[in-house]
C-alpha cells in the first residue's frame, strides 16, 4: 500500500496521540500538523515528533488524508473552507457527534469517515469506534485501518451506533477514573500515603480489567468474589440500594444528549 501523506487540522491531545502512534509505526508518509494560532505548540510538536507544521490552507493539496481534530463547534467553518479546497482527499473527523452524514452534507461526493478513539490512545490502548461514508473505497479503508491500528483496537459500527456508544467507549473512562479517585480517597482515609493508596487501586483495576480482557464473563467474575451473605455481598447491596446500574445508565444518556446538542 502506498504511504499516504496526512494533514492534521487541530493539534490537541488526540491529534498528538494519533500522529505519535503513526510516527512509531512508520506506515505513513509526510505528517503535517496545523492549528488555528498556537505557533509555539506547533514548534514544540515539530521538535518532539519530527512532523511538518504550517497553515493547512497552504499545504492541503500535498496531502492524501485530512484529519479534523478540532472541537465539534469548529467544524462548520472549517468544512465550509474545505469545500472549496478538497479535490480527492479522504476526510476523517475525530469529533464527537460529527458523523459522515454531516461531513458529506458539506463535502458531497467526497470520501469521509468518523473515528471515535478514547484517551487510552495516548498509550496505544484505545478502543476506537469508526464508520465510513458512502464514497470510501478499499484503498481508503486500508489507510484508515493503519491510523486506527496506530492507537489500539477498533470496531466498525453504524453511524447511529457510534452516536449511542461513544458514551461507553469515549466518555466512560472518565467514570472509571472517578471511581479510582473515590477508592483512593477511601484507602487514604485508613492511614495510607497517597502513593500506596493509588498503587492498591490501580493494580486492582488493572487486574480486574485484565481478567475481563481474557474473555471471562463479568457476572461470573463478580460472583467468584462474592460469598453469599459475606462482606463483598454487603458492599454490593449498598450499590444496588443506591441504584448504581441505573445511575450509570443515566450518565450514558446524559453524555449522548449533550453530544447530540453539540453536533447541532
Amino acid at each position: 500500500m502506498k504511504k499516504s501523506n496526512i494533514l492534521f487540522i487541530g493539534a490537541g491531545r488526540m491529534a498528538e496521540a494519533i500522529f505519535s502512534g503513526l510516527k512509531q509505526s512508520g506506515n505513513m508518509g509526510t505528517i503535517t500538523v496545523t492549528n488555528q494560532s498556537d505557533q509555539k505548540k506547533l514548534d514544540d510538536l515539530r521538535k518532539t515528533y519530527d512532523v511538518e507544521t504550517g497553515v493547512w490552507q497552504d499545504v492541503i493539496s500535498e496531502h492524501d488524508i485530512v484529519i479534523l481534530a478540532m472541537p465539534p463547534a469548529a467544524h462548520p467553518a472549517v468544512l465550509k473552507e474545505l469545500a472549496d479546497r478538497v479535490t480527492n482527499q479522504f476526510i476523517i473527523t475525530v469529533a464527537a457527534g460529527i458523523g459522515p452524514s454531516i461531513l458529506e452534507a458539506s463535502l458531497p461526493g467526497r470520501p469521509t469517515a468518523w473515528i471515535m478513539p478514547n484517551t487510552a490512545a495516548d498509550i496505544g490502548e484505545s478502543i476506537s469506534l469508526f464508520t465510513c461514508g458512502n464514497h470510501v473505497t478499499e484503498d481508503h479503508r486500508e489507510a484508515l485501518q493503519v491510523i486506527l491500528d496506530a492507537i489500539g483496537e477498533s470496531e466498525e459500527l453504524s453511524e447511529k451506533q457510534i452516536h449511542d456508544l461513544t458514551a461507553i467507549t469515549g466518555s466512560a473512562p472518565a467514570f472509571v477514573y472517578h471511581l479510582a479517585e473515590s477508592l483512593e480517597k477511601t484507602a487514604a482515609s485508613y492511614g495510607l500515603t497517597a502513593d500506596v493508596a493509588r498503587k492498591l487501586v490501580v493494580h486492582m483495576i488493572y487486574g480486574s480489567a485484565s481478567m475481563l480482557k481474557d474473555g471471562r464473563d463479568a457476572g461470573e467474575l463478580r460472583d467468584q468474589v462474592t460469598t453469599p451473605d459475606g462482606a463483598t455481598a454487603a458492599g454490593l447491596d449498598v450499590l444496588r440500594k443506591g441504584d448504581f446500574s441505573q445511575l450509570l445508565h443515566e450518565a450514558i444518556l446524559a453524555v449522548n444528549d449533550k453530544a447530540a446538542e453539540q453536533a447541532k
